[in-house]
């Protein structure tokens, strides 16, 4: 979640969500420092002493922070690096500082070709071990807790910790689902260290900057980072869920470029003849020049194919199955990524007084996202205009309840947030922001009215983060919604800026120079909490293992603390109130605690937390086998990522008993008073038809928008 770092930067990119199509990191030739290094490790570290949100001073503190963050980020398993290596290192571990504020960042190259060195070395090892005859009846072990484990004395302890790793992939082939011959076993783990081998050397300064800046930003917070110009790009296609190209999502797979899934509505949808699984091998990109494409950075060949709608793009292609390769041309078009824009389903559930099934409409939101303003025109506008057309839609159809899904919805602009929020109160603060000067403000409501005003349930998770927190933790303290899913959100209370670096030149370089994540500032609720570190607590929790796959925001390195500012006056619409809650919550229990889907989903999170705090694995056939038995997690989870659909624009909310539960706290929810006892039914703004008001006769309520809050009149 972003708000611009001040009005004067002309092309500031807001949010902080993942960003689709975005290349692995390492998937980005042999780093050369470039001539604009310098301006951009200087402008980085001074805009983080000057604008971060705690005001730090980029002392010797941060510079140690920073030494152990790189040397993690490069090699997190401690599995090249020596310690004769990090020992010459540590001679300038504070000494970091002051090399970066004078734009000096010789530091992250010494290293980097340091590592490359190592990655040679090991690469040859692994080559050699995979050839040997591994006994799988010896009783050994590898250790897995990277932060207890020290880095290697020697080349020979190396070795051996090489060796476990092999005989570890080696063991997991042979005892996969799927199991594949010896021969075929030893190629796989041989050219997956090959790859790494050689993506490792692929990197660019820019590609090399971003590891090391991303590590000074993350030494203040977990949410600063730096951004090279590619990321930036594809940053930015996140946000406006826009692109110009073909439509094609590629990854890269032993140097080829493989499509992974063709966009509905693309070019190459509508061309029909690009599948998935088809390799890619070369590129015109509108010159009739072929580039080869094979062991291309895959981010490289991606920047081939891009380009202005309207303009041509030749692919050489082999398609899958096939050895000959054919050619495709394809005309590059504005594509919009709709999988990724709030979308809607209605689901007709249960049963009513009068027998018809009640009709409840569920809305699938995974970012906070937004189109340049009066630049692009399509379908997919806003998250806030696009959940506002939904509803408009819904309430047409005559739903009786919405469920808005923000299941691992990771954040994106304040501004969505805040008028998404706006929907469904018709009045009022949403959100107060703090300033790193202490200075509380807070944001209201845009608009007055309401989209909606039936009974609501908010899906949240450990996944949920920033601008989805802000939503969820608004409509919980107006008691407005029914906050329904993991035990917290994740706990992200804090506001990044991204800024334009090529904005901040006297001769602006828009995106030419990638731009930083900056911590600004803090948002608060209207309660006056912090999200941060807490997250927003749900209502009624249900059993998941996305709660144990996820590390909150508490556990992550660096993460601010929780504090508290003053409340602000808000008026409660009082429609989920806590005796309600606290009737659903057990009602919702009852469920469960009789269900054997969620008996063995209980099982299953058992299991999960014993694998995570695994601190070795067997390396002996037989243990190993048992243990990944007692270990191994049901492939029905309700949170898995379900197949890519053929049109994956269109919604279908996944069916199952997790699912089913849902609809069923939102049936509850419907029925409103009537699940409440006779004290404990008195004037609350929760009527949704047929209610009773203490003890007196049946009463129809209608529903009307006044500017202080939702008011009853009898019909």
């Amino acid at each position: 979640m972003t708000i611009p770092f001040s009005p004067s930067h002309r092309r500031t990119a807001l949010a902080a969500m993942i960003a689709l199509l975005l290349v692995p990191l390492w998937a980005s030739a042999d780093p050369v420092p470039g001539k604009d290094d310098r301006v951009v490790a200087q402008m980085v570290t001074e805009l983080l002493q000057e604008g971060h949100v705690t005001r730090p001073m980029i002392n010797d503190e941060i510079s140690r922070r920073l030494f152990y963050r790189f040397l993690k980020d490069l090699d997190p398993g401690k599995v090249y690096f020596l310690k004769s290596d990090i020992d010459e290192f540590k001679k300038q571990e504070t000494e970091l500082d002051d090399m970066l504020l004078k734009g000096d960042a010789s530091f992250a190259f010494k290293v980097y070709a340091r590592f490359l060195e190592r990655i040679a070395q090991r690469v040859k090892v692994i080559n050699e071990l995979v050839d040997k005859k591994f006994d799988f009846t010896v009783k050994e072990y590898m250790d897995t807790d990277n932060a207890k484990i020290d880095y290697a004395a020697s080349e020979q302890e190396l070795n051996d910790r090489w060796r476990k790793r092999v005989k570890f992939d080696l063991l997991r082939e042979r005892l996969g689902k799927t199991p594949i011959p010896e021969a075929e076993a030893r190629k796989k783990v041989r050219d997956r260290y090959n790859s790494f081998g050689k993506r490792m050397k692929q990197l660019d300064n820019y590609d090399l900057l971003e590891v090391y800046l991303s590590s000074l930003a993350a030494s203040l917070d977990p949410h600063g980072a730096y951004m090279s110009p590619n990321t930036l790009d594809d940053f930015e296609i996140s946000m406006r869920l826009r692109l110009q190209g073909i439509g094609a999502v590629l990854r890269q797979e032993g140097g080829n470029t493989i499509v992974v899934e063709v966009v509905p509505g693309g070019a190459a949808s509508k061309d029909g003849r690009l599948k998935a699984n088809d390799k890619i091998i070369a590129v015109a990109p509108g010159d009739g020049n072929y580039v080869d494409v094979v062991d291309m950075k895959l981010r490289d060949a991606v920047k081939l194919i891009r380009g202005p709608k309207g303009t041509k793009v030749e692919l050489k292609v082999i398609p899958a199955g096939k050895l000959e390769p054919v050619v495709y041309s394809l005309t590059r078009q504005q594509i919009e990524i709709k999988s990724q824009a709030a979308r809607s389903e209605i689901i007709e559930d249960g049963k009513k007084p009068d027998g018809k099934p009640y009709k409840i409409g569920v809305i699938d939101l995974p970012s906070f996202y937004a189109a340049s303003p009066g630049k692009e025109v399509g379908e997919v506008t806003s998250a806030s205009k696009d959940v506002q057309r939904i509803l408009k839609d819904l309430t047409a159809r005559g739903v009786d309840g919405v469920v808005l899904d923000m299941r691992a919805n990771p954040g994106g602009f304040l501004q969505e947030a805040v008028a998404l929020a706006g929907l469904f109160i018709d009045q009022g603060p949403v959100v107060q922001i703090k300033d790193p000067r202490g200075g509380v403000k807070r944001l209201n409501d845009p608009e007055r009215g309401v989209a909606y005003d039936g009974p609501l349930v908010v899906l949240t998770s450990r996944g949920s983060a920033s601008a989805s927190e802000i939503v969820a933790a608004t409509l919980q303290d107006y008691g407005r919604a029914l906050i329904v899913g993991d035990s917290a959100t994740h706990g992200k209370g804090t506001v990044q800026a991204v800024i334009d670096l090529g904005d901040q030149l006297p001769e602006a370089r828009p995106g030419k120079l990638g731009a930083l994540r900056l911590t600004i500032q803090q948002f608060y609720r209207v309660n006056g909490d912090s999200t941060q570190n807490k997250g927003v607590l749900s209502d009624i929790v249900l059993p998941s293992l996305s709660e144990y796959l996820s590390t909150p925001e508490k556990d992550m390195e660096h993460a601010l603390p929780f504090d508290k500012v003053k409340a602000v006056d808000h008026k409660e619409v009082d429609m989920v109130t806590p005796a309600l809650i606290k009737a659903l919550k057990a009602r919702s229990a009852e469920r469960v605690e009789t269900s054997k889907d969620f008996g063995k989903l209980a099982k299953d999170i058992e299991r999960l937390k014993k694998l995570r705090d695994r601190k070795q694995v067997p390396l002996n056939e037989k243990e190993l086998k048992e243990q990944m038995s007692k270990e191994e997690v049901d492939d029905a989870d309700p949170e898995k990522t379900p197949e890519p659909k053929e049109d994956n624009s269109i919604y279908k909310l996944p069916r199952n008993f997790v699912t089913t539960e849902i609809l069923k706290i939102m049936e509850d929810l419907i029925q409103g008073k009537k699940l409440l006892p006779a004290q404990s039914r008195r004037r609350t703004n929760l009527d949704f038809g047929f209610a009773l008001d203490g003890d007196t006769a049946p009463m129809r309520i209608q529903y009307v928008a006044r500017r202080d809050r939702t008011v009853r009149a009898a019909q």
